[in-house]
C-alpha cells in the first residue's frame, strides 16, 4: 500500500479571500492536485484535480469565483505517461463536488465514490454545476456513512474494510463533504480534509476562511468550525492535509515515472 500525489496545476487568489487575517498583498496559490492511494484490493484516486477542459470549467463559475490558473498535466495524462494499469483504478473517492476537486473526472472516465447528501447537493446546487457536467454517463458508487463515529467524526465508511482507509463525515463546507484518513502499513497517518480550511494556516493558528467567503463557500459555517478544531486536535498525530494548500503535500511522492507492477 502506497500514496502518490498528482499536482495538476494551481489557481491563483490573495489571501485576504483565502484566510481570516491574510493580507490583500500576499498572493496564494492554491491546489488542485488528486492522491492515488495504491492498495491491494484495488487503487482509488482522491479528488481529481483540473481536467483537459478546464478552462471551460471555469467560465461555467461566477465570476467572483473565477481565478487565473495554470494548468498542469491531469491526472490521467500522468498515470498514462507512468504506464499506470488503469484495470487497477477503482473510481475517485470524491471530498466534495466543488468545481476544483472534480474537473478532471473529464478525462479519467471512472466511477465516482460520493456518498448520498453530496449527490443530492451536487444535483441540485449552483456550485455543482461543473459536476453535472464531468460526471455524465459516469458510473456512481454510492457509499454509505453508516460506520462508527470515527476520530471524532460523527459518521464512518470503511472502504476496504481493513481500517487503511476510513472516510469520515465532516458537513459544513457542503452537505457531504468527508474526510479521508489513510493508514500506510509504516503506520504513518493522513486526513485529507477536503475544504474544511483551504490553507495550512487553518491547522496552524486556527484561522477560519474570511466572513465573506464563509457565507459564500460553507453551507453550515458551524459544522466546518468544528471540522476544523478535530483537525487541529487531530494534527499532533495525523498529518493533515487542506486540499489546496501545495506545501501540505510535500511529504507525499509524486507519481513515480514508471509506475510499478503489482500483482493482486
Amino acid at each position: 500500500m502506497a500514496l502518490y500525489r498528482l499536482p495538476t496545476g494551481t489557481y491563483t487568489t490573495r489571501a485576504v479571500f483565502a484566510v481570516a487575517g491574510g493580507s490583500v498583498r500576499d498572493k496564494r496559490d492554491f491546489a488542485a492536485t488528486a492522491v492515488l492511494i495504491s492498495h491491494p484490493k484495488g487503487d482509488l484516486l482522491v479528488d481529481a484535480g483540473f481536467g483537459e477542459q478546464v478552462a471551460e470549467h471555469i467560465k461555467m463559475l461566477a465570476r467572483m469565483e473565477r481565478a487565473p490558473h495554470r494548468l498542469g498535466r491531469t491526472a490521467a495524462q500522468q498515470l498514462d505517461a507512468a504506464g499506470y494499469d488503469r484495470s487497477r483504478l477503482l473510481g475517485v473517492l470524491v471530498t466534495h463536488v466543488h468545481w476544483d476537486h472534480v474537473s478532471g473526472l473529464d478525462s479519467l472516465r471512472v466511477p465516482v465514490w460520493i456518498n448520498e447528501a453530496e449527490i443530492r447537493y451536487g444535483a441540485d446546487d449552483s456550485h455543482g454545476r461543473v459536476f453535472r457536467a464531468v460526471s455524465q454517463d459516469l458510473e456512481i458508487r454510492e457509499y454509505a456513512l453508516d460506520g462508527p463515529e470515527y476520530l471524532g467524526f460523527p459518521a464512518s465508511f470503511d472502504v476496504y474494510g481493513d481500517g487503511s482507509v476510513v472516510v469520515a463525515l465532516a458537513a459544513g463546507h457542503t452537505p457531504g463533504s468527508v474526510v479521508v484518513f489513510v493508514t500506510l502499513p509504516s503506520g504513518k497517518r493522513y486526513a485529507f480534509i477536503g475544504d474544511l480550511t483551504w490553507q495550512l494556516d487553518g491547522i496552524s493558528r486556527g484561522a477560519q476562511r474570511p466572513w465573506l467567503m464563509r457565507r459564500v463557500a460553507d453551507v453550515d459555517a458551524r459544522a466546518v468550525r468544528v471540522g476544523l478544531r478535530r483537525s487541529i486536535a487531530l494534527s499532533r498525530v495525523v498529518q493533515v492535509v487542506p486540499a489546496h494548500d501545495v506545501a501540505a503535500y510535500d511529504s507525499i511522492p509524486l507519481l513515480p515515472s514508471r509506475f510499478p507492477s503489482v500483482t493482486l
